[in-house]
């Protein structure tokens, strides 16, 4: 079996016919995804199983790759895996997605054909934190004129709590 993927997929043509479409397709294809990440040289390993089950059409399957994402504290590169697995109901509809069990999310469907590449780019943006952060705490240099001066982020910061001063006015009775 090839490991190279077809461009352009007819998802329902392929759950009809039981399709499985197994290989890697290159980050650099994943338009949406480029402006996120600070390397865009890996590749995404896709397994997908098309098929029928009554009247729904679904994919099933598998998708892992490992993302260069841009730590949101230190702006250097962080490593953030991406393993997830797809259960798609295949709907031309919003009706039909309203009726989806509720184990499959819908994959709407309005052509016929459609790139596979909108399929797995839209499980990893899913898939993406809000603020990418290293799992340890990471350093920054900040220069400031002469000095040089390092700051740790991800430390438990203790804000000062604003209502702390109605505490100390109730114990001492001034209220």
């Amino acid at each position: 079996m090839s490991d190279r993927l077809p461009e352009i997929i007819d998802p329902l043509h392929l759950a009809d016919t039981r399709g499985v479409l197994k290989g890697k397709l290159p980050l650099s294809s994943l338009d949406r995804l480029a402006n996120m990440l600070v390397d865009d040289s890996g590749t995404v390993s896709v397994d997908l199983f098309f098929s029928r089950e009554g009247r729904l059409a679904k994919v099933e399957g598998h998708i892992e790759t490992v993302l260069a994402l841009q730590c949101q504290n230190c702006l250097e590169a962080v490593e953030w895996p991406i393993d997830c697995e797809i259960k798609l109901g295949i709907v031309t509809s919003i009706d039909q997605a309203n009726r989806l069990p509720e184990e499959y999310e819908p994959l709407l469907v309005e052509e016929e054909k459609m790139p596979l590449k909108n399929i797995i780019e839209d499980e990893i943006l899913l898939n993406l934190p809000a603020f990418p952060k290293h799992q340890h705490p990471c350093l920054v240099a900040i220069i400031n004129n002469d000095t040089k001066k390092t700051v740790m982020f991800d430390e438990p910061s203790n804000p000062e709590n604003p209502f702390s001063i109605l505490a100390k006015l109730k114990n001492t009775g001034d209220l």
